[in-house]
């Protein structure tokens, strides 16, 4: 699953926000990036650790990066003027046992390395605090 989707790439997903706190579903896909895609080889399982994209500046209390032009169209998003990812919430899956992760699908695009680590960077804090993550593994 990581050689076809690796860290970086942005796909569909049906992103679900902490705001939408007691829903079960995301309320449409979304493009998203797959900031971190961890293989556990053992039980031939990924764990994947989604961050949202939206065209849509981001409120003062949410902690978002830019994407440059550049990024934007590497990533295959290109119908946003501007584009930013939100770090401060992600999604946790499981991708051989999502109910909403889908693995057919055609990546849309991908980040470049120097930019996914710029991503990793400002994510880092928030997992590491163990804050802000929505589990759709159930």
């Amino acid at each position: 699953m990581t050689e076809r989707f690796p860290s970086g790439t942005v796909v569909q997903y049906p992103y679900l926000w902490q705001a939408d706190e007691g829903r079960l579903h995301g309320e449409k896909d979304r493009p998203v990036c797959l900031a971190l895609t961890v293989s556990d080889p053992r039980q031939n399982l990924t764990h994947l650790v989604i961050l949202p994209i939206s065209g849509t500046a981001p409120r003062e209390d949410q902690v978002a990066l830019e994407i440059p032009d550049l990024e934007l169209r590497r990533a295959g998003l290109s119908m946003f003027r501007r584009g930013w990812i939100t770090v401060d919430e992600y999604n946790y899956d499981i991708a051989e046992r999502s109910y909403h992760f889908e693995p057919n699908q055609t990546p849309r695009g991908r980040f470049s390395p120097r930019f996914l680590e710029e991503i990793r960077q400002a994510l880092r804090p928030v997992l590491a605090v163990q804050r802000g993550r929505i589990d759709r593994t159930k």
